[in-house]
């Protein structure tokens, strides 16, 4: 997987594009690539900005004034018009990228506890079973990352260190195979070397767990 952190990417968005969608008054995003969405969005899509312009209504009395593009995204935002280009700097807004991000995200790594579940069905239910031999989501989430593609929304800084992030696999099946590969290959290594995971002594759960994943 690739980090896509804001702290240091700037995010190229067309200005016609941006101009278009705020004078449609329609919620639109700006995903990673720059590019300029309407819903429905692809489940695929990884957002820096999502909000909707609303005119003011027209006064017989004053002209209303047009709100610049950085008036419209807000004081979170760092944005420089350069040409038919705008240049968006999004990290101050990380916290509001969360929430408008989650739900797409395949982990969620932007809290103090760590990844405590996979939102696919598939790889929650391989990373619930591995648990029983002591393989825990940090583990599994460092593999896919090594291992699989897909994009890491982040923030993350050296000094002093700082990491908040979303996981967006690309592709779940690659993931599944990878995630369940390592595991089996863990539970095996276990039962043949571990003497508090010996084959004749492991429990029920432990029994279940090594089914699922072809073992015994």
């Amino acid at each position: 997987m690739k980090k896509f952190n804001l702290f240091n990417e700037i995010i190229v968005a067309q200005k016609n594009d941006l101009l278009n969608a705020i004078n449609r008054e329609q919620e639109f995003v700006v995903t990673i690539e720059g590019e300029v969405k309407y819903a429905p969005f692809s489940e695929n899509d990884i957002f820096i900005f999502k909000g909707k312009h609303t005119k003011a209504p027209i006064s017989t009395i004053m002209t209303p004034k047009v709100p610049t593009l950085s008036e419209i995204f807000g004081k979170n935002y760092q944005l420089v018009e350069d040409g038919d280009r705008v240049l968006i700097k999004a990290f101050s807004n990380w916290q509001e990228l969360i929430n408008i991000n989650t739900s797409n995200a395949s982990y969620d790594d932007t809290t103090a506890d760590g990844v405590a579940e996979f939102s696919d069905k598939d790889l929650e239910e391989i990373g619930w079973y591995a648990t029983d031999f002591n393989v825990d989501y940090r583990d599994l989430v460092e593999l896919l990352e090594e291992k699989c593609s897909g994009t890491i929304l982040c923030i993350e800084q050296e000094e002093p260190y700082q990491f908040s992030g979303l996981g967006f696999l690309s592709d779940n099946d690659e993931a599944k195979k990878v995630m369940f590969e390592y595991c089996k290959n863990h539970i095996i290594d276990k039962i043949a070397n571990d003497e508090d995971f010996e084959k004749e002594s492991l429990e029920e759960d432990e029994i279940t767990a090594a089914k699922f994943f072809d073992v015994l």
